[in-house]
């Protein structure tokens, strides 16, 4: 890397509550890992709280969802933003608390961040339509976004597991919300190359978008690592787990991943969310 280049620090985690996971030990945890940007996912709190909890040298941002105590996404940085979007999906789709841009200034360049929760979804539900509608949103400002800059990433829990890699026990969850095929079809244009056709796993064919999955690209084809484990039984102690936490970037972004990093308790007793904060360093 050339002597005028920046690392820039991009972490994001679900906090399942950020309040719960600040008396927990989240805050002992971003002391001490030099993030640049952070990205949260189910906020559950207002921005006058994160404001507290995160302190004054955070510059924050907060898209808070319809439902007060739901969803809610937002992105902290050392610097602040210089400009924020919000929604995603057509203007009668309500993706409140689930979709948040931002551009950021990093050594005379703009990065833009998103900080982005997918609906869990329910099989054969109204709630797995409403997924289906975010995955078709997504589908559609991906392109945009690529346009927009060259250096973009989409990172936060998207709540599908793309391949068997992605779920310890994934022969048991094939009928399952967040590893139903057509949700994972979705994954397959997404990292599909640019201008082909991708055959989704569901036998569906649409245009690949060309992004980069970071943990994957770095991590090879191997078994996780994985980014969230149930609360009940054994999980977290068996490592039986899915990797629903995503940094997606653009190739020109992916380019400059220098590192990446799951940040697994080492025990269950020091977990402060039933995900796990994902890292990655660009070189800008």
């Amino acid at each position: 890397m050339s002597s005028g280049s920046t690392r820039l620090r991009v972490a994001s985690i679900n906090t399942n509550g950020v309040r719960a996971a600040y008396r927990k030990g989240m805050g002992a945890w971003l002391d001490a890992r030099g993030v640049d940007i952070l990205a949260i996912q189910e906020v559950r709190a207002a921005t006058e709280d994160l404001e507290g909890l995160l302190g004054p040298e955070w510059s924050i941002l907060h898209d808070a969802a319809t439902a007060k105590g739901r969803a809610g996404v937002a992105l902290a940085s050392r610097s602040k933003a210089s400009i924020h979007r919000v929604s995603i999906g057509d203007e009668e789709f309500d993706s409140a608390g689930r979709w948040l841009e931002a551009d950021y200034e990093v050594n005379g360049q703009i990065v833009t961040v998103v900080s982005a929760y997918v609906h869990s979804g329910e099989a054969d539900t109204p709630k797995q339509v409403e997924k289906y509608k975010f995955l078709d949103g997504m589908t559609a400002r991906l392109p945009e976004l690529a346009a927009h800059s060259e250096l973009v990433v989409v990172v936060g829990d998207l709540n599908v597991g793309h391949k068997t890699l992605d779920i310890k026990n994934w022969k048991g969850n094939v009928k399952r919300a967040g590893f139903l095929t057509k949700e994972r079809a979705y994954f397959d244009r997404f990292f599909g190359e640019a201008g082909t056709v991708v055959e989704g796993v569901d036998g569906s064919k649409g245009p690949g978008l060309g992004w980069v999955d970071i943990g994957r690209r770095f991590a090879g084809e191997v078994d996780g690592p994985y980014t969230w484990w149930s609360q009940r039984g054994h999980a977290f102690d068996t490592d039986t787990g899915w990797r629903l936490d995503y940094q997606m970037a653009t190739p020109a972004l992916a380019e400059r991943a220098v590192s990446y990093e799951v940040d697994r308790a080492a025990s269950h007793a020091e977990r402060w969310s039933d995900h796990t904060p994902v890292v990655v360093d660009y070189q800008i």
